[in-house]
């Protein structure tokens, strides 16, 4: 276990948008979580705007967006949706087991700009949003902790009791028996929390990115050797279909069960 957490942790280091630039999370740092609370799981109400992404020949991913919590990071990724930035782009970099990533025009991991047109804004990170299996967040240049336009959707990895007390000893982190109990059931990167700022949670559509993390990539850049593409993104009133939250094996999880635990 103590191996394959410090592999996960290699991986995280090209998670930003300049590929080979450490991580301020691998900084040793105390960062007491246990106050948090989980808002992921909170479904959309009818009439509310989400974002569906449809990755051509992968099917559509819906996403709740979170405004009260990302106030700037919601309006950032709803603009550059509604003026076309991201449809025909790549997803540039897939690492199975921890992310599907893209948003960049460049498809280099090097580029994009926020809606406004800057190299990007800071980070307004919630103290209850997580890096759960289908959590949507900002990668950013780790030289100036900017978010812009490229965005990765969670995949992640099983998650047990020795993975957090690895990450407390290592990384000084700590979590509410809420939140640990998410991460038992669902999944996900625990160790990316309060460092990359959360704004959204797909809550239908997760086997769609299940589906992608597995195509073949490049392992020196980990680009996918046929792309991967966003066909077309666009914001819609959630019409109240329902919800299918899933944990990284693909299976239906109800979040109720979890957050009465």
């Amino acid at each position: 276990m103590r191996k394959h957490f410090l592999a996960r942790m290699t991986a995280a280091v090209v998670c930003g948008a300049v590929s080979l630039c450490a991580l301020t999370a691998c900084e040793q740092k105390k960062v007491n979580l246990e106050n948090e609370s989980v808002l992921n799981f909170q479904a959309p109400e009818q009439g509310e705007k989400i974002a569906v992404v449809t990755f051509k020949n992968f099917g559509d991913v819906k996403i709740k967006l979170f405004p009260e919590e990302s106030e700037k990071g919601v309006e950032n990724f709803m603009t550059h949706i509604e003026n076309g930035y991201y449809d025909e782009l790549i997803m540039h970099r897939i690492v199975k087991d921890f992310v599907i990533q893209g948003g960049d025009p460049t498809g280099t991991g090097g580029g994009g700009e926020d809606c406004w047109g800057n190299k990007g804004f800071d980070q307004c990170i919630s103290p209850n949003l997580h890096h759960f299996v289908g959590a949507v967040a900002y990668a950013v240049n780790a030289m100036d902790k900017l978010n812009g336009s490229q965005f990765y959707i969670v995949t992640g990895e099983s998650i047990n009791e020795d993975y957090l007390k690895n990450l407390a000893a290592s990384y000084g982190k700590s979590f509410s028996e809420t939140v640990q109990n998410a991460y038992y059931a669902f999944g996900g990167q625990p160790f990316l929390d309060n460092d990359y700022e959360v704004f959204g949670q797909v809550f239908d559509g997760l086997d769609v990115c299940l589906k992608i993390q597995d195509v073949a990539v490049d392992m020196s850049n980990s680009k996918p050797i046929d792309s991967v593409i966003i066909e077309k993104a666009k914001i819609v009133e959630y019409d109240g279909s329902g919800v299918n939250y899933m944990n990284l094996k693909g299976e239906q999880v109800d979040p109720a069960d979890i957050m009465k635990k």
